[in-house]
Formats: structure tokens, sequence, C-alpha cells
């Protein structure tokens, strides 16, 4: 398995990805699959913003995983912190692609001159919670019954990783 920088020849898979994660998990709080062109127009949105989509390549060129990171709150006093997302392909959740994945974004993160990086996850997905907590994101809390889906309340724990040292933000 490889790692590589995503292309618009990769969103036909990503949206197939998102979309099992939309009607199978509680990961993404949306209750309507997307479209491709859905998918497209978020793609093209990370490039001309100069955010990284990442995607996880099997041994025949398929993704099985891709992740990205992007702001975190659309205010400026946030520009030094991103919120990231990572989705595996069904088939392939622990089989170490998610961590994969987290790894290289971190490092492109902190490449970046990122300072935070936040996960929002479902508080009830207890695989993301243990890989982030594998990776150094502690707790950041927990909102309580802050979204909805499949008939049940869901709540919203909040990850954070400090990617530098830097004592005080230099702009």
């Amino acid at each position: 398995m490889r790692i590589e920088t995503a292309t618009l020849e990769h969103v036909a898979e990503i949206t197939t990805i998102y979309n099992d994660a939309v009607l199978t998990t509680t990961a993404v709080w949306i209750d309507s699959p997307v479209g491709i062109a859905d998918r497209r127009a978020w793609f093209e949105d990370r490039q001309r913003l100069a955010f990284p989509v990442l995607v996880a390549l099997d041994e025949h060129d398929a993704v099985v995983g891709y992740a990205t990171f992007g702001p975190w709150r659309p205010h400026e006093g946030y520009r030094h912190t991103v919120e990231h997302s990572v989705y595996v392909r069904g088939d392939q959740r622990g089989r170490g692609v998610g961590r994969m994945l987290m790894v290289a974004l971190i490092d492109l993160a902190r490449g970046a001159g990122i300072h935070a990086m936040i996960g929002a996850i479902t508080s009830d997905n207890v695989a993301s919670l243990r890989l982030h907590e594998s990776l150094g994101f502690e707790h950041g809390g927990t909102l309580r019954q802050v979204g909805a889906k499949f008939g049940q309340w869901l709540d919203l724990a909040l990850l954070q990783l400090i990617l530098d040292e830097a004592p005080a933000p230099l702009r």
C-alpha cells in the first residue's frame, strides 16, 4: 500500500468511500449520499485553498482510503489550526490504512507550519478514538447530543494534537 496526493481521477472512488460512510456509519452526520459532482467541487475547493487530499492505494491502484485537512473555523484567529478527516473503505478498516493516512497527513500539517490539528469524532467510534490517541491526540471535550442520525442523538468528541512547540504565533 502507498500514500499519494489525490487527483481528479480518484474522485469517483473517494465518492464511493464517502457515501458508504454516509449510509452505514455515524462518521458523517448527513443522511443522503452525494454525487460525484459534489465531491469534485469539494476536491477542487481543497486544491484551490491548497489543502491536501491524500489517498491510500492498494497494489491494484484502487483507493482504499483518503484523508484531508482544512480550516477549523473560518475566522482568521484560527489560521494556525486545521480539522482533519480520514475515511477508509469498509473492507479495509482495521488494517492500518487509517494510521498510514493520518501519519502522512500529520507530517504534511507540520511541514505547512500548522500549530494544531483537530479531530471531531462521534464519541462511540471507539476505533477512531483509539487511533487518534495512539497518535498523540488528546481529548479536548465532548459535546453531548449535538447531532442525530439513525434515530439517535450523537455526542461529538473533540480531539487535538499540538504539532509544534511554538511559544507564540509568528503572525
